[in-house]
């Protein structure tokens, strides 16, 4: 029988999930998880979860799907036994240092590949199949056919989202969120940046939209022929949405599922009706009903965009347009309302009023509530409503921490909320267990052999989008040119249109991320008759790629895409028969430095020079979008590139520390990477690139990402806070008596601001 699966962000979600027929409920911990935004669970909530629902023969799954930098993967490993202790039914997982750590440690752990993962293709199932993955959780950006074919081809357990939520990006490729300020969607930090209002140059003038924010998916009329396809597992998106929401959402699903046999047109139409209530965004397909690839390449932004359609989720009900504390009496009674876990968590609730919107909320409707920075969304139950009959005002209650100008979203109205009973017993104090202080076992990466790296050498490399630009870039002299497979290259590589100024020995080939089950035998194909021409160097950036090569001459080297922030994942792919790596574009200088000792560092290829794409689309944009660059309201602009390969949003300031090649080098990392990928390369960026090089001087007009201050950390800075409070205390202390801090003249400290 297939899973219905549903997300539980907290006890109150977990309980709708259950109680309206879940098989299966998937949640998060307070770490390594791509939901660090919502609520999540304690220690002893998830414990007495495990064993509450295993006692109704109901599954847990955990996430533990994002990435770690190497000073994390001593907690990764004592989270790891935790969880080894108290045996949920599965791990989702993203980041190879999970798969490694279980088969050294803890191989009765069930692992399932996270779609951040990035798995769209038979291959790639069959290679993580390979390494002891039980299931796949499939990126979204899939067909039916696609699926069936993945299916058939491996027999593997296969979990496929059927609602909510999607992100535009490709599944694991985004970028956007981490270039803009550290905040990672592969941490678990994403601020959903593509989802927010912005203004494009256009012909005649300026246009604006929420151009790149995605409708939610929704198949439940797919629903039968997902069963018959083999899917094993049906999950509904949302740790960040309302009881309320997951409640109503398994209710519908539950319901096809249990009764499209009997009556599949009657049983669709039940389930449609129960959804007319989720006022989420509007609903898509995605890329269902497509007959090709190229029909989906070409009309599924159709399918999947709208400008016009806000980034928020709900029906917009305003913003906030005042603010006053709520009485004592409504606190305490709201604060009395609320189970014991969640009462442990609650922060405190004021009174607002709405401007703008055209619906009015009433005591029992579901909100969400939006900060206009995007630092924060909250779901909350209104529970009062006060009316100011002499100033016209109509106050509800909403959680402390917000204020005037933060958005509110309708998600649910009263009819449509329940009563769910508890799943957890009302004292769960006998559940104790925690991560223990456990030391890592020492992982040395392999230590580099005499010649092996003969195919890798010291010095330049640079990768280019396209054949022209090959001959461009042979002014630098590069040790090794790395050509990008794409339509265009590889119709002149696989038909020898062009004679190459480089030998097939100093060609690399790099692949691209996004390999799906339309696409894998083809490129299968293809890399066979490139392996037979004479080309043996390839950047692989899908697991897919790995298990295409395997067995072959070829020398695999890991692409930026293949994440490895720790030498747990670098290790795991060791053992599959890869012996270089190029750094991912997110990594830092001191975590690059930690993951790779000085006697392994002749592995790495360090990318210097790039426009990383922040988020990839597996289809072109739709013919209106007549626009290249773009911009936000910060005034930051990026260019949109769309091409057959699908659609890449680049910044229009590039990554860049060659000011710091020396610096590199001297630590041992003689491998530096100048990447040009879907840009057309010019000769004054060359001579600019080159000149900054040489010197040690940035270039104008750059950014770091994160490579001098890494990524965001909600840790660090609850640790940086704590130090500043403490810094401030003892000062105050300090001072006499009655005195005051005497002026030490007219200077004043000056804050960086933004350029006017």
């Amino acid at each position: 029988m297939v899973e219905l699966l549903a997300p539980a962000g907290n006890i109150e979600s977990l309980e709708a999930a259950i109680g309206e027929g879940a098989d299966a409920v998937y949640l998060g911990l307070k770490s390594f998880n791509a939901r660090l935004r919502t609520t999540n669970f304690a220690w002893n909530q998830f414990e007495a979860t495990v064993d509450s629902l295993h006692r109704q023969h109901k599954k847990v799954y955990v996430t533990v799907n994002t990435v770690c930098e190497e000073r994390e993967t001593e907690r990764l490993y004592r989270f790891l036994s935790y969880l080894n202790e108290i045996r949920p039914d599965g791990l989702i997982v993203q980041d190879f240092a999970v798969i490694r750590m279980a088969q050294e440690f803890f191989p009765e752990l069930e692992l399932h590949a996270s779609t951040q993962m990035n798995v769209e293709s038979s291959s790639a199932v069959k290679l993580l199949q390979n390494i002891g993955i039980k299931r796949s959780v499939l990126a979204r950006e899939l067909g039916l056919d696609e699926i069936k074919k993945i299916k058939n081809e491996t027999g593997s357990e296969l979990e496929v989202f059927v609602h909510g939520a999607l992100c535009v990006s490709e599944s694991g490729l985004c970028l956007f969120s981490s270039y803009l300020g550290g905040k990672s969607a592969n941490r678990g930090m994403c601020t959903q940046a593509c989802r927010r209002f912005y203004s494009a140059e256009v012909p005649g003038g300026i246009k604006q939209g929420y151009y790149f924010s995605p409708c939610d998916l929704q198949l439940i009329e797919q629903i039968p022929d997902l069963v018959d396809a083999g899917v094993d597992s049906f999950k509904i998106e949302g740790r960040m949405k309302s009881a309320e929401y997951v409640g109503t959402v398994v209710s519908a699903y539950r319901y096809v599922i249990d009764h499209y046999k009997e009556d599949r047109k009657g049983a669709i139409a039940t389930g449609k009706r129960i959804l007319s209530s989720d006022f989420a965004r509007s609903k898509t397909t995605y890329w269902y009903g497509f007959n090709s690839l190229e029909e989906g390449v070409n009309n599924a932004a159709e399918k999947i965009l709208n400008p016009d359609q806000a980034g928020g989720t709900g029906i917009y009900l305003g913003k906030i347009a005042s603010t006053k504390p709520a009485p004592k009496e409504l606190v305490q009674a709201y604060r009395e309302s609320l189970q014991a876990s969640a009462a442990e968590n609650f922060s405190g609730i004021q009174l607002a009023t709405l401007r703008d919107g055209n619906y009015d909320p009433d005591p029992g409707d579901s909100i969400r509530l939006h900060k206009k920075d995007d630092t924060g969304r909250v779901s909350h139950k209104i529970r009062s409503v006060e009316i100011d009959e002499e100033q016209n005002k109509r106050w509800i209650d909403i959680p402390s921490g917000f204020t005037v100008g933060d958005e509110v979203y309708l998600l649910q109205i009263k009819s449509g909320s329940k009563r769910y009973g508890r799943v957890l017993p009302s004292d769960i104090s006998r559940f104790r267990k925690q991560p223990r202080d456990e030391r890592l076992p020492v992982l040395d990466l392999t230590p580099v052999q005499p010649k092996e790296l003969s195919y890798f050498p010291e010095g330049i490399y640079v990768q280019v989008s396209s054949i022209p630009d090959v001959f461009a870039v042979q002014g630098m002299n590069p040790v090794r040119v790395i050509i990008e497979y794409n339509s265009e290259t590889s119709y002149d590589l696989l038909n020898h249109k062009t004679t190459l100024p480089f030998s097939k020995k100093q060609i690399y080939i790099s692949l691209d991320p996004f390999c799906s089950a339309a696409q894998e035998d083809s490129l299968s194909e293809a890399l066979k008759k490139l392996l037979a021409d004479g080309y043996q160097n390839f950047v692989v950036n899908n697991l897919a790629h790995i298990q295409m090569l395997k067995g072959s001459n070829a020398k695999m080297i890991a692409g930026p895409y293949l994440y490895t922030f720790n030498r747990w994942a670098v290790s795991l792919l060791e053992n599959q028969d890869i012996g270089a790596f190029v750094m991912p574009y997110e990594n830092s200088r001191r975590n690059l430095e930690a993951t790779y000792e000085e006697n392994v560092r002749s592995r790495v290829l360090v990318p210097v020079y790039a426009y990383p794409a922040l988020f990839r689309m597996r289809f072109k944009l739709p013919k209106d979008y007549d626009f290249t660059y773009f911009e936000d309201k910060e005034e930051t602009i990026f260019k949109v590139n769309s091409t057959q390969d699908g659609s890449f949003v680049m910044p229009e300031e590039p990554f860049c520390i060659t000011d710091k090649v020396d610096h590199i080098t001297s630590a041992g990392f003689k491998r530096i990477l100048i990447d040009f990928s879907k840009t057309k390369v010019s000769r004054s960026q060359i001579k600019a690139i080159t000149t900054s090089m040489a010197k040690g001087q940035p270039l104008p007009g750059i950014s770091r990402f994160n490579w001098k201050d890494g990524f965001y950390s909600p840790q660090q800075m609850e640790e940086y806070k704590a130090a500043a409070e403490r810094a401030a205390e003892n000062k105050t202390a300090k001072r006499p008596a009655g005195g005051s801090r005497p002026n030490r003249g007219a200077k004043t400290a000056r804050g960086r601001g933004k350029k006017r």
